[in-house]
């Protein structure tokens, strides 16, 4: 039975994706490397075409194993399964989770009272990738970044409650919630400025919200080094 995926678009920057497309590439050719000289050694010239069918089925299956240890890198996909249970377990977040609210997980977008991580171009994420990971994996990925940053999301609603988010922000939430231009900018201008001491209390809360796309940035990252050595610290609670 062909294993359920979940499948994740995420904007990262040129260089993760250029390392991560260099080592996948690597681990191919050392696979079909390998693969080409088991043939070589396995496969007599006049042997039946059962038996030779035989040994080549062998080999996939010898192959397949050796992906699954982590003998052979694999496909893209598999090498940031690996990487995304490494960067979880190195946050100390490859545990069960409870499952968040319906309809938590289908908002689009950042979590609410978060600002855009980086802007598509100019000097932001340039390039897209597509990545399939086990449906278990995908969904814990997912649950971890929602339980992880939900105490500092209601934080930021409450602070943006308080204080508005600016007129960039007002206008794209607007745009969501089908509310007209000229409303949201109204509402935001009727809004006191916050002092620097608030905005700094709403700095600190956006640092401890991780977000699908930075938990999947974070191990594409990782994928493209392997061995990398350090550990990223446990984000503030």
């Amino acid at each position: 039975m062909a294993m359920v995926r979940m499948r994740f678009h995420v904007a990262v920057e040129e260089q993760s994706l250029a390392r991560l497309n260099s080592y996948a590439k690597a681990e191919r050719d050392r696979e079909g490397a390998w693969i080409a000289e088991r043939r070589r050694e396995l496969i007599e010239p006049g042997m039946p075409r059962r038996a030779a069918a035989a040994v080549r089925r062998d080999i996939r299956a010898q192959v397949a194993r050796m992906r699954r240890s982590g003998e052979f890198g694999g496909t893209r996909d598999d090498i940031v399964t690996r990487a995304v249970r490494e960067e979880l377990q190195a946050r100390g977040l490859d545990r069960e989770w409870p499952a968040p609210p319906e309809g938590e997980l289908e908002t689009p977008g950042r979590p609410w009272g978060t600002p855009p991580s980086q802007p598509m171009g100019g000097g932001g994420y340039t390039h897209r990738l597509s990545l399939n990971l086990p449906h278990t994996l995908g969904d814990t990925v997912r649950r971890a970044s929602y339980w992880t940053s939900k105490d500092a999301v209601e934080a930021l609603q409450d602070w943006a409650d308080r204080w508005g988010n600016g007129t960039e922000v007002a206008l794209r939430e607007a745009e969501l919630d089908g509310v007209p231009a000229e409303l949201a900018l109204l509402v935001a201008a009727g809004r006191p400025s916050a002092p620097k001491s608030a905005l700094e209390v709403r700095d600190r809360l956006r640092q401890r919200v991780l977000t699908t796309g930075d938990l999947l940035r974070a191990s594409v990252d990782r994928a493209g080094r392997p061995g990398q050595p350090d550990l990223p610290s446990t984000p503030a609670r």
